[in-house]
């Protein structure tokens, strides 16, 4: 059974850095696509970032480019989302999110999510 744990949420002030870490554990052949979303109270769920296998090749929403980084260690299976210089608006459940096959097929699988809170 595949599971994305994610860690690293919190609450910090305007301007601060937070770090999120997804770890993908379980019967994993190979993970294409990682990602990071996000849902506002009252808003549906975006793409905040996501990096492919070969980690050259990244996306990010034009609301958090050049603040946020995305990074992935494929040895370990984990992903990243290094955010700096945080905003009152980036306070969301940020969600992990990656297209692993276990066996024969590419599945997504989601994590629980993890809060940030951005406030003074």
């Amino acid at each position: 059974q595949v599971q994305l744990v994610e860690s690293g949420g919190g609450l910090v002030q305007p301007g601060g850095s937070l770090r999120l870490s997804c770890a993908a554990s379980g019967s994993i052949a190979k993970i294409n696509n990682m990602a990071w979303y996000r849902q506002a109270p009252g808003k549906g769920r975006e793409l905040v970032a996501s990096i492919f296998s070969s980690s050259d090749s990244t996306n990010y929403a034009d609301s958090v480019k050049g603040r946020f980084t995305i990074s992935r260690d494929n040895a370990k299976n984990t992903v990243s989302l290094q955010m700096n210089s945080l905003k009152p608006e980036d306070t969301a459940v940020y969600y992990c999110n990656a297209l692993i096959r276990a066996t024969t097929v590419f599945r997504n699988y989601w994590g629980q999510g993890t809060q940030v809170t951005v406030s003074s």
